[in-house]
């Protein structure tokens, strides 16, 4: 009998699918890096969400281990170069929780612009504020999309009813032109420097470094606001606050950062950011659909052999 070990919270429909397919499953939430290398040798297949950090030394460790499924689109957290020479499979689940990504980011959008956050704490505090709060709406504003995968895409959809102009940086939208007639693929000078509102929905780089720096900053309107839901280093804190500090742009919404869980930050004690932590993908409906498909996906992949939605 294979054997799973689910090492982040996750929806108990996962279990029931292995169960069904008589596949044994164990849930150790919480484990050290070593709680981990220390059992991993009796499973043959690892599930994680974001939480676990699948380490060298882990996949290492994992003498019977086939698979390593995240239940989740980025595997950031997966040492995927090191399961690949240990022949070991890394799947994810794609589009399970774009939609939940992608209303997140919509809210963070209009909270930033609605001044919600602030508009709650003052009201909560006996303030009557009416006066002093003005907001923007997104009606005729320009949205540039750094990346255009399913997030990108929904989001998309989800701002046409708020009459916005779209733009776009992405390579692979200009294959696929045509499908999206509403929406204008320019360079990433163009999006920073037009821009009203510029969300991130992209993979991070392949050296780690920023996408954007200082100097971008200095060519975005000041009335412009970042939005980040997609990997913590393309933003880099320390810049990003620093332009806010210098008026160079007016605001931001972080829900993915450098080093997580971000206990200590720059951006913390900025009263012109917006932070959540990393929750975007996190909704009930979305932790279901992920669950399922992973769980189906590993056991598809144990008991036939089918490759599904490999990285």
């Amino acid at each position: 009998m294979f054997k799973v070990l689910i090492s982040d919270s996750m929806s108990t429909v996962a279990q029931e699918i292995f169960k069904k397919q008589n596949i044994e499953t164990e849930i150790k939430t919480g484990l050290s890096e070593k709680e981990i290398i220390n059992i991993i040798s009796e499973y043959e297949a690892l599930i994680v969400r974001s939480a676990t950090k699948v380490t060298k030394n882990i996949i290492i460790a994992g003498k019977k281990l086939k698979v390593i499924g995240r239940a989740g689109a980025g595997v950031d957290n997966i040492d995927v170069v090191t399961a690949k020479e240990k022949n070991i499979l890394v799947m994810n689940t794609p589009g399970g929780n774009t939609n939940a990504t992608a209303e997140h980011t919509l809210a963070l959008i209009l909270s930033l612009l609605r001044k919600v956050p602030y508009s709650n704490d003052t009201t909560h505090k006996g303030k009557w504020e009416k006066k002093n709060i003005k907001g923007s709406e997104l009606s005729n504003k320009t949205l540039g999309i750094v990346g255009f995968g399913n997030v990108a895409i929904r989001l998309s959809n989800l701002v046409k009813g708020f009459n916005m102009n779209i733009l776009a940086y992405s390579k692979s939208l200009s294959s696929r032109q045509e499908e999206f007639p509403d929406i204008k693929n320019v360079s990433f000078d163009e999006l920073i420097t037009t821009s009203d509102i510029i969300s991130f929905h992209c993979k991070a780089t392949p050296d780690g470094k920023p996408l954007i720096n200082k100097e971008h900053y200095k060519k975005m309107k000041p009335t412009t606001v970042i939005i980040n839901a997609a990997r913590g280093n393309i933003v880099d804190e320390n810049d990003l606050n620093n332009a806010l500090n210098n008026n160079l742009i007016a605001g931001a919404a972080i829900d993915v950062y450098s080093k997580e869980p971000a206990k200590e930050n720059i951006l913390f004690n900025n009263p012109k950011v917006i932070l959540t932590p990393h929750i975007a993908a996190s909704t009930t409906e979305a932790s279901i659909v992920v669950a399922e498909m992973i769980a189906n996906q590993i056991c598809k992949f144990l008991l036939k052999g089918v490759k599904i939605n490999t990285v």
